[in-house]
């Protein structure tokens, strides 16, 4: 497993990304933010990472569309081949997010498309994280989330700036048990950044920051005490040290 300058992750030779938000331009728009369509822009950075990698399998882990409960006219006119493009570039699975009831109906035949429960692939389990996942993951070592697009936030001479990180976080298998009625071999969960930096991150490092989804929320990942690293893989440290005082940079 390794982390790669983008906001993406590598399992080896499946690439995994999340939290794409295509389509997020009609809502910033409707608030008086004007910009272009940004569809094409994320399937070349999509693309690129896929041709250093070599990666044969890719993975995108919810919320490939933003727009909720309807899909506008730009997404379905751009994300049929948005999707075809990347189909024809690596074996395309896609795990569906909060904000993807209805992507079944834009993707290709070819595309492998998963309920919120998500699936696994060897010792790794794979889910957006708005909502519990498949039993049948319990037994995976490492479980990869999104959803939830963490960051933590900086303090400089009295400006505030924030970072997308990634968290690895201890899995509480007592709470795990306790909801399935089951053993739970998982271990450890990756959350995820948002690949598309228009959607924003959520500060877990911020004073009264509450988490969303119900793994986070019910401290089955126990996210304070994960440990945080930058998209880069540099590692800054555990979330409670940097609770405990405004960082300087």
């Amino acid at each position: 497993m390794k982390f790669l300058t983008e906001p993406a992750l590598l399992i080896g030779d499946v690439l995994v990304v999340a939290d794409l938000h295509l389509g997020i331009e009609a809502e910033l728009s409707r608030h008086g933010i004007n910009i272009p369509s940004q569809t094409q822009s994320v399937q070349r950075r999509i693309e690129q990472i896929l041709d250093e990698t070599k990666a044969k399998r890719l993975v995108i882990l919810g919320d490939v569309k933003h727009n909720v409960p309807n899909i506008t006219w730009n997404e379905r006119m751009e994300l049929p081949a948005f999707l075809a493009e990347l189909a024809g570039k690596a074996e395309l699975s896609i795990v569906k997010g909060n904000h993807d009831g209805d992507i079944d109906s834009l993707a290709p035949e070819s595309v492998k498309v998963y309920g919120s429960g998500g699936f696994k692939l060897g010792d790794y389990g794979f889910v957006h994280g708005h909502a519990w996942p498949s039993v049948k993951l319990l037994d995976c070592k490492v479980l990869i989330i999104a959803h939830s697009h963490p960051s933590v936030e900086f303090f400089s001479s009295g400006v505030r700036t924030t970072e997308h990180v990634w968290l690895r976080c201890p899995v509480d298998d007592a709470v795990m048990e306790k909801h399935y009625k089951k053993k739970c071999e998982i271990k450890e969960a990756v959350v995820m950044p948002a690949f598309n930096p228009l959607s924003g991150g959520s500060a877990f490092n911020a004073e009264g920051f509450r988490p969303i989804g119900p793994l986070l929320t019910n401290s089955a990942v126990v996210w304070k005490e994960s440990k945080v690293y930058l998209l880069d893989g540099t590692y800054l440290g555990r979330l409670e040290k940097l609770k405990s005082q405004k960082v300087q940079i």
